[in-house]
């Protein structure tokens, strides 16, 4: 009898999950490295190495690595399309100021932070991305 009463609300809730994900712009997760190879489906470093991004999850979600100091990581909080599919494909990540008073590390290591993939981006065309004045773009899937 619990059962039958749960699915419903289960069903409700993951819903309401999925309306909320097409309307997400911060990072569903952040952590320390790159993203494990298995979720990968395409890379491409920027310029200096210091600005990774990939395709994950067969391209329902976007990978950006930047590399700093371990202990003032930069992590990204926001992810805008400036420019849709057929239009440019174009996005632009905010990364977390770090303050300026912040004691760092002199040690240079990756941080990734991942997003779902905008609706209004496509992975059947290059993606450009804009972060921490850097572009680089990412090949198709």
């Amino acid at each position: 009898m619990k059962m039958r009463k749960l699915l419903p609300v289960t069903a409700v809730a993951a819903f309401a999950l999925a309306l909320a994900g097409c309307t997400v712009t911060g990072p569903t997760e952040n952590f320390s490295g790159f993203p494990d190879e298995e979720r990968l489906v395409h890379e491409i470093e920027g310029g200096d190495e210091a600005v990774q991004a990939f395709w994950m999850q067969e391209g329902s979600q976007l990978g950006i690595a930047i590399s700093g100091s371990s202990t003032c990581p930069v992590i990204g909080s926001d992810i805008k399309v400036i420019e849709e599919a057929g239009e440019g494909n174009t996005v632009e990540i905010t990364t977390v100021p770090i303050p300026e008073n912040q004691i760092c590390t002199m040690d240079y290591v990756p941080h990734t932070s991942v997003f779902w993939t905008p609706a209004k981006v496509s992975t059947a065309e290059p993606l450009t991305i804009r972060v921490q004045g850097e572009e680089i773009t990412l090949a198709t899937k």
